[in-house]
């Protein structure tokens, strides 16, 4: 049996060291971060990551991040550039190239396109006397990690470093160029995220769906509306169609005496109740219903009502 004390042992050393050389990347964020990040807004073709080993995984992760946040990016390995993927790489594009050491020999042939052919070079490196810093046209440095692995051998710590500072990249151009959640949606159109992406519009239940009664209407009616509608509660129009009120399960328990039935929508509602426009997505709309600890929220356009959507339908879309 395995000393579970030394495991975790283990692990909170290695997230030690970890932490401490992340820690040591607030002195990358300098001007040379900054040229980099305006060299690469200022592309107008794609932004090529490269890399071999670790850092090859680390490009392609980075590659994968700056394409879905706006930046377009492609992935080549070092190696395979020097097999005909240089090719790929063209006038208008940017190289990133990740290597800890910075002397990486794959690397070489990558360093001497760029120059051939005047393509813009950032290096994301530890080595300042590097041929691959020496040669970028803006370096960014990181301090030398210790690596969280005890022999000092296996990347750890430097892979950590060289990914963080590509989601930094990502993010501040994320930010720069004002990239919206449905721009977002459009490059997640699957999975969790383009659940949570969705827009209300796209989910609500519309129609002969919606729970509604007129503002004169009297309760015996608008309770057999809310009964059969399933949503726990019922919207209250006027003679417009514009909502002005909703009564709740709440509001039977509150309100209901010997002349309940007989009472108009009116007297019984609350009035101004919270609404949505179709193109709220599903996340903000959870967040909402939350803040305001309702179960069921109504979509309008201009006041009237065009859907309904109860949380329980949105969490499901996404657990």
């Amino acid at each position: 049996m395995l000393n579970n004390k030394k495991i975790i042992n283990s692990a909170n050393r290695t997230l030690a060291r970890e932490l401490s050389s992340i820690k040591n990347l607030k002195s990358t964020f300098n001007l040379n971060f900054c040229k980099a990040v305006n060299l690469i807004y200022n592309t107008k073709g794609k932004v090529v990551i490269t890399g071999v080993g670790k850092s090859a995984h680390i490009g392609n992760k980075i590659s994968a991040t700056l394409t879905s946040t706006g930046t377009p990016s492609y992935f080549v390995h070092a190696t395979e550039a020097s097999h005909g993927d240089l090719g790929s790489i063209k006038k208008d594009d940017c190289v990133i190239a990740i290597s800890n050491s910075g002397e990486t020999s794959e690397l070489n042939n990558i360093i001497q396109f760029t120059k051939r052919f005047n393509i813009k070079l950032i290096s994301i490196t530890s080595n300042s006397k590097s041929i691959l810093h020496k040669n970028a046209t803006i370096g960014i440095l990181y301090k030398k990690p210790i690596e969280a692995c005890p022999l000092n051998l296996a990347p750890t710590s430097s892979t950590s470093m060289s990914m963080i500072i590509g989601d930094c990249i990502a993010i501040t151009l994320l930010e720069l160029r004002g990239f919206k959640s449905t721009e977002f949606k459009k490059l997640h159109p699957g999975g969790n995220l383009g659940k949570d992406l969705k827009n209300l519009g796209e989910v609500m239940h519309i129609r002969k769906e919606i729970p509604l009664a007129n503002y004169n209407e009297k309760m015996s009616t608008a309770l057999l509306t809310m009964t059969k509608k399933s949503f726990g509660c019922v919207g209250v129009i006027n003679s417009k169609s514009q909502i002005v009120g909703i009564i709740t399960d709440g509001d039977l328990r509150r309100k209901l005496n010997s002349k309940f039935f007989e009472k108009r929508a009116s007297e019984i509602m609350t009035k101004n109740p919270t609404v949505a426009n179709k193109y709220m997505l599903v996340g903000e709309a959870i967040n909402l219903m939350n803040t305001k600890k309702i179960t069921s929220l109504f979509i309008c356009e201009k006041k009237t009502p065009v859907g309904i959507v109860h949380i329980h339908d949105l969490l499901r879309m996404t657990s």
